[in-house]
């Protein structure tokens, strides 16, 4: 763990000893993710580039309950600027990480219900399971999964499906492919360029996972982001698992992490007409009393996304209820029910006021 701290304080600091982050054009990725310089093994332990940040997120995508480690590097001499609602914009040759692993038992069981605070100095025993990278090219961000096999991770184009034992019983893990990462990672349907999903304001304005300073304040005290306004003037996505912030904060902020990249008015899901990025809309863009565009296995029966104080006859909250391929939402990302998440949308949509006429 003391070579884990000490990383840490380099994260910060930007200085000290390590391998040089690589820089690789898109038709010459490297097979081991080692090569980046970003994130490796030593002696079995994860290590991270000193140059990179650690970072985490208001309310993160939930994927199967894994852990996910955050970063990003920004070359030398360069800065990211503010965007108000948008993700930030990066310089080319920017890397964002985000490696997916499990607390383990004395058995090398997945722990489900373990939780981490983001600080890589408290990391305790785990199993790393893949790397996600999104790189920014010339012409765009790439997105590369990579899965680690031993001490290293290796480049699978084509995802890879993998069976984990935990204390409840085998899970089996989806890694996306590299197009299946570009399909939620296109916010911008038209476009279908890939941005960053997790790399703004209201997700990233919060406690630094290590100093608890504000992040973004870290960051441009690091002189790596340029053109954010006063931290007053920014708005805060909630932890969806705060008490403290009010029912609909923390649904909302829910839904934009995890169903926004699709659901927005530029999405891939915009045909739709369900709107759950965490901006100001109508209550029929956000479900209420909303009949599906197209029915099907998927709307469950019900006619509408959310009947105010039913959620049991709510579409949105039946498609979250599920892990069948055809008919869960989030399609990509998990097997798994989000148990917690799903509670807190049963109750924000049993909180609703109205009927459906």
């Amino acid at each position: 763990m003391r070579r884990f701290a000490l990383a840490a304080l380099l994260l910060l600091t930007g200085c000290g000893g390590s391998p040089a982050v690589g820089t690789f054009a898109a038709d010459a990725y490297p097979e081991r993710l080692s090569a980046w310089g970003i994130v490796w093994k030593e002696d079995g332990a994860l290590e991270l580039a000193p140059q990179s940040f650690v970072y985490d997120l208001n309310t993160a995508l939930f994927t199967d309950y894994a852990l996910k480690l955050r970063t990003i590097y920004i070359p030398p001499d360069s800065r990211a600027s503010y965007v108000d609602y948008e993700a930030f914009e990066f310089p080319v040759g920017s890397i964002v990480s985000k490696t997916f692993m499990y607390a383990v038992d004395d058995k090398g069981r997945a722990l489900l219900d373990a939780s981490w605070d983001g600080n890589p100095a408290t990391l305790g025993k785990t199993e790393v399971i893949e790397t996600r990278l999104l790189v920014r090219q010339a012409e765009g961000w790439d997105a590369l999964p990579y899965v680690w096999r031993g001490d290293d991770a290796y480049l699978s184009i084509t995802g890879d499906l993998m069976t984990l034992p935990t204390t409840t019983g085998d899970l089996n893990y989806l890694v996306p492919s590299k197009n299946e990462c570009a399909s939620c990672h296109a916010t911008n349907h038209t476009s279908g360029a890939i941005q960053p999903v997790g790399i703004k304001a209201r997700h990233l304005h919060r406690a630094h996972p290590v100093t608890g300073e504000n992040q973004i304040t870290l960051w441009e005290a690091r002189g790596q982001l340029t053109g954010a306004p006063a931290l007053a003037d920014i708005s805060a996505n909630a932890l969806w698992g705060n008490a403290e912030a009010s029912l609909e904060h923390r649904a909302r902020s829910y839904l934009d992490i995890n169903c926004g990249h699709c659901h927005n008015p530029q999405g891939a899901a915009d045909t739709s007409g369900l709107l759950l990025d965490y901006q100001v809309h109508e209550p029929g863009a956000l479900g209420v009393c909303k009949a599906p565009i197209a029915a099907g296995r998927g709307s469950g029966g019900f006619l509408y996304s959310i009947v105010p104080g039913a959620a049991d006859r709510s579409i949105l909250t039946f498609r979250m209820s599920t892990s069948d391929p055809a008919t869960m939402m989030p399609e990509l990302g998990r097997t798994l029910v989000h148990e917690e998440g799903l509670s807190l949308l049963n109750r924000w949509v049993d909180s609703l006021q109205g009927e459906c006429l």
